[in-house]
């Protein structure tokens, strides 16, 4: 056997740990992968909150009203609303900067 990256034929396999699946009724909490996720999850709400309490609802318009806020159509102000997977490809397109806000429930 030889490397393939560097073709040394002094190389050796090692032992490795098998790939076990898990089944599809099992559930893995997410406080159990990391001990730091509630802390997360708590900044993300926070984050939720400072947004819809600062930031202007623009509903079903939130492309049109982000469009008009970078071609500096209309002062820029903080807004959040909802876009379709559509709406957001064009405005990644348009190179117009935005983020997703997090919807953060007890379970995700």
């Amino acid at each position: 056997m030889t490397c393939a990256q560097c073709g040394d034929a002094h190389v050796e396999k090692a032992l490795m740990a098998p790939a076990l699946g898990r089944k599809e009724n099992q559930k893995v909490s997410l406080s159990a992968a990391h001990p730091d996720v509630a802390r997360f999850r708590e900044m993300l709400r926070q984050y939720r909150q400072k947004v819809m309490s600062e930031a202007d609802y623009v509903g079903d318009r939130f492309a049109e009203e982000a469009r008009k806020i970078h071609y500096e159509e209309v002062e820029a102000r903080g807004i959040y609303g909802e876009a379709t997977r559509d709406e957001v490809a064009e405005l990644i397109d348009e190179g117009i900067d935005f983020l997703p806000l997090p919807d953060v429930g007890d379970d995700n």
